[in-house]
């Protein structure tokens, strides 16, 4: 599966690129100025897409978008369209961009697909993109280029807005989406410790292990 987060959208009636029918002399009224509504905030899309069954999977938080996030989004994913599509799945394979919440060198995105592969019982590989060609990832051809077309034209006005227009989105190939709004708050700048990332069963492939690498569930303690 390819995982992705969209870039942040302000929420409120803003102005919002492309066209939509609306009957003459009966424009949508729009705000001037881009600035930030704080009763309303932002809204950060984070999407999964199973390339095999052409659907996908966006949370949407309101929050900070950490690497907590991140990982929540696959975890949705998986408990509420993966485990029934792949019951009898004991791995999984991610396909990320390099940086964002997501990226290679963050320890938080580590240590928490350390607790999802120990929630799930699966091993869970990731594959990232090298630096600068984020642009061949498949979620953004084949899901989100798809979404921000479905809501060209419409401004964002609401969170529920925003969750209704992705969960809209198709394509004449097949293309379904699901999409919920993740009400999480999710803390900025969690410092991961040098011995929380030593405990992270992270095993490097051969081929540029900084990008690609397999962590693997613990062990449980066997209890006395």
């Amino acid at each position: 599966m390819k995982v992705r987060r969209s870039t942040h959208q302000l929420v409120g009636d803003f102005k919002n690129a492309g066209r939509e029918w609306r009957p003459k002399g009966s424009p949508e009224a729009v705000r001037v100025h881009d600035f930030i509504i704080p009763e309303l905030g932002r809204a950060v899309p984070y999407g999964v897409y199973d390339i095999a069954g052409d659907v996908g999977w966006v949370s949407v938080g309101v929050d900070h978008d950490t690497a907590a996030f991140a990982v929540n989004a696959i975890r949705s994913w998986w408990k509420l369209m993966g485990r029934e599509r792949y019951p009898n799945a004991n791995s999984l394979l991610i396909t990320a961009d390099g940086g964002g919440s997501n990226g290679s060198r963050v320890r938080l995105w580590k240590v928490e697909l350390q607790k999802l592969a120990d929630e799930l019982g699966v091993s869970i590989t990731v594959c990232h993109l090298p630096p600068g060609t984020s642009k061949w990832n498949k979620i953004e051809h084949r899901l989100f280029s798809f979404i921000t077309g479905n809501w060209r034209g419409k401004p964002l006005v609401s969170h529920q807005v925003i969750v209704q227009l992705i969960a809209a989105t198709t394509t004449k190939t097949g293309l379904e989406v699901r999409c919920e709004l993740d009400p999480t708050a999710y803390p900025a700048a969690v410092k991961i410790s040098d011995d929380e990332l030593a405990a992270v069963n992270i095993v490097r492939h051969d081929f540029h292990g900084e990008w690609n690498y397999t962590i693997s569930q613990k062990a449980k303690t066997l209890q006395q």
